[in-house]
């Protein structure tokens, strides 16, 4: 069997390769399949579905919802959507819209910070794509007022940055049944990364669980030996599918690559048919 990879972004969010580009990268990869993932967007899907049709590699329509639970940011992966459902596109433009309100108010803050950015600049840099603070990060190591990417996030776009500004975010609960709305199947991204502390996570898992969550990402690339086994055992708990993903970005996460992350991850095909026979047999 093949590979695959289940959490992949493109330029449509904050990506540097075209839905195109994945297609062919996947194709040297040897992927069986990939699932694009962009963040509160998925208008990314049609191109690389079309592509790929009579290509030896499977596009699976998915997003990445950014949540908000206890203050933090949690992503919600969902896999398989009925992304032409006319209700969830009307869904995401609200998501989409609030993201660029947020977007104009922290161009301003650093407007005034002395930094020569508008909203329009950034958009013109980033054509089509639903902007993120990667591309402020971007934006302002092109134009010389940083050092680096994460310099970027240290001092200007950070959570706790004075010109960071937050957007309103639906819960994760609301994004895992948003997901099952439209007929797929809502996968909690990197559990690890919240840094919530045992006992939170396990509360999250379980509410999460109990609004429909069907699976977790098990396998990803900056887990340690232990943070795959404390995944697991909480994926076996609550009787959650393994899932797992490179969250490749191109080149705005220098060093990791589709497919095998930092060199180590394999995501066997197994996992993507577990996932397709529980959306083909729901239990009751």
């Amino acid at each position: 069997m093949k590979p695959v990879d289940l959490h992949v972004h493109s330029n449509k969010s904050d990506g540097t390769y075209t839905p195109e580009e994945l297609v062919d990268y996947a194709i040297e990869k040897g992927l069986k399949a990939f699932a694009l993932t962009d963040h509160d967007t998925t208008d990314g899907l049609d191109e690389a579905i079309t592509y790929a049709k009579d290509k030896p590699v499977e596009v699976i329509p998915g997003i990445e919802f950014s949540t908000e639970y206890e203050g933090r940011d949690i992503h919600v992966l969902g896999l398989f959507i009925d992304y032409k459902d006319e209700k969830f596109k009307s869904r995401l433009k609200t998501f989409v819209d609030s993201r660029i309100n947020r977007n104009i108010k922290m161009c301003g803050n650093l407007n005034e910070a002395g930094i020569d950015i508008t909203y329009e600049k950034l958009c013109g840099e980033n054509p089509g794509a639903v902007i993120t603070r990667a591309h402020f990060a971007s934006y302002l190591l092109n134009h010389g007022y940083v050092s680096s990417r994460a310099d970027a996030f240290s001092r200007y776009v950070g959570d706790h940055c004075r010109y960071y500004v937050p957007r309103e975010k639906i819960t994760p609960s609301q994004a895992v049944k948003l997901i099952l709305e439209v007929g797929g199947a809502p996968i909690l991204a990197h559990p690890t990364l919240y840094h919530l502390g045992k006992d939170r996570l396990d509360t999250l898992v379980f509410s999460l669980k109990e609004a429909g969550l069907m699976g977790i990402e098990t396998l990803y690339p900056t887990y340690t030996n232990q943070d795959e086994r404390n995944i697991f055992a909480l994926a076996k708990k609550y009787d959650l599918l393994p899932s797992g993903g490179s969250d490749f970005h191109g080149g705005n996460k220098p060093g990791l690559d589709l497919a095998v992350g930092y060199g180590k991850l394999y995501i066997p095909e197994e996992i993507l048919i577990n996932i397709q026979n529980a959306l083909s047999n729901p239990k009751s």
